[in-house]
């Protein structure tokens, strides 16, 4: 009976120290870019519970347990989508920026590595990576070119205790620029607005041809609005658009890329005024394109997902398999390594980026429970 109330009062105070480490990481902002503090004061934390630790030369927050020669990366990612919210407890949640996208699966990783007992063989790498919210995916890529392949990866992302994500969609992300003349808004010419406008009603139609007979949002090209601006120039227009496709396994990001300079430039019906403006120097579009990261999808049939499976049952779930429409580090580094991969962690990714995001304190604990006993399971080979 005494040594049920030990362990029960070492859980509370686990649960509390895990508790605190997430809600003091979310109180320190870090937009992309502007990680800093949180990565020096996250590298605190893990020097104080038993890790070597340290900010490495692009600012990542790295710490390591362990020194064999079998290697299980945790790549979270430390930078958060920017606009800064209310950082509050009410109840059993706890609401601010980062807190669900993705500090909440970033301290899980700490904090079940941290509790862990490491196997001689085996060696465990908490990584708190920058710019993951950004195209760049500065903090992944300096990991690719700096770290051997991994024997196990799990990415830290949100979908919630009980679910593996397995894989995400592609992205390119398209700027378009252009100057078009000013025509008498009583005329029967298209005005430049009206010609930006027309041009992204041809791209979602041309998006929707190419899904035709596709029904799941996975294996579908779906094109999202991110910024549209013009500017007057005297005579001129100028009109800056950029827009992002989330893009299938069925379309590489230079098969789409070819795609879109054909519906562009070939289009004659998109933006007529380009292509009969007698200025030649004004006519056309610039298109550039960038953060092109290609579909990637994990094998099932591992033994980290079998790990992660059998962990979550124990702890009372149902898991499922996950498919995301979005992009993570998984895009970055899952392609290159080549090991058995997932995608794991605590909250409601529908609160991503939004005012609204917080996180369930008792699922973030499961997380950690389910975490420790899949690592653990690893080490052991019992999988």
């Amino acid at each position: 009976m005494l040594r049920q109330r030990v362990t029960r009062l070492d859980e509370a105070v686990n649960d509390a120290v895990a508790i605190e480490l997430l809600e003091n990481l979310v109180r320190i902002p870090s937009p992309s870019g502007a990680e800093s503090e949180a990565a020096r004061w996250l590298v605190g934390w893990m020097q104080q519970h038993g890790f070597e630790a340290n900010v490495d030369a692009v600012g990542n927050a790295l710490g390591v347990r362990g020194h064999g020669t079998n290697r299980i990366l945790l790549l979270g990612h430390i930078d958060t989508f920017p606009g800064a919210l209310p950082v509050r407890r009410d109840g059993e949640w706890l609401s601010g920026r980062g807190s669900v996208d993705a500090k909440g699966a970033l301290c899980a990783f700490a904090f079940a590595a941290a509790t862990l007992q490491i196997e001689p063989d085996w060696q465990v790498i908490v990584a708190g990576a920058v710019e993951e919210e950004v195209a760049s995916s500065r903090g992944a890529r300096h990991l690719l070119g700096t770290m051997a392949p991994p024997r196990y990866c799990i990415i830290g992302e949100p979908g919630g205790w009980e679910r593996i994500t397995l894989g995400y969609k592609g992205r390119l992300i398209v700027d378009l620029q252009w100057r078009a003349p000013f025509a008498h808004s009583a005329g029967p010419h298209q005005l430049p607005a009206e010609g930006a406008v027309a041009l992204w009603n041809a791209i979602v139609a041309h998006s929707q041809a190419f899904n035709a007979g596709r029904t799941g949002a996975f294996e579908r090209l779906e094109p999202s609005l991110r910024h549209i601006a013009t500017r007057d120039e005297g005579a001129y227009c100028s009109v800056e658009m950029t827009i992002s496709f989330r893009v299938p396994p069925a379309l590489s990001p230079s098969q789409l890329v070819e795609m879109v300079q054909q519906w562009v430039t070939s289009d004659g019906a998109v933006l007529p005024e380009h292509t009969t403006c007698n200025d030649r120097d004004h006519a056309g579009v610039s298109i550039t394109f960038s953060g092109a990261e290609v579909a990637f999808c994990a094998d099932k049939n591992t033994p980290l997902v079998r790990s992660l499976l059998r962990a979550i049952r124990q702890m009372g779930g149902t898991p499922r398999f996950v498919y995301k429409t979005g992009t993570s580090d998984m895009n970055v580094v899952g392609p290159v390594w080549d090991v058995p991969i997932v995608a794991y962690g605590p909250g409601d990714s529908a609160l991503d980026h939004t005012p609204a995001e917080r996180i369930h304190l008792g699922e973030y604990l499961r997380a950690i429970k389910v975490l420790r006993e899949a690592l653990a399971a690893l080490q052991r080979g019992a999988i």
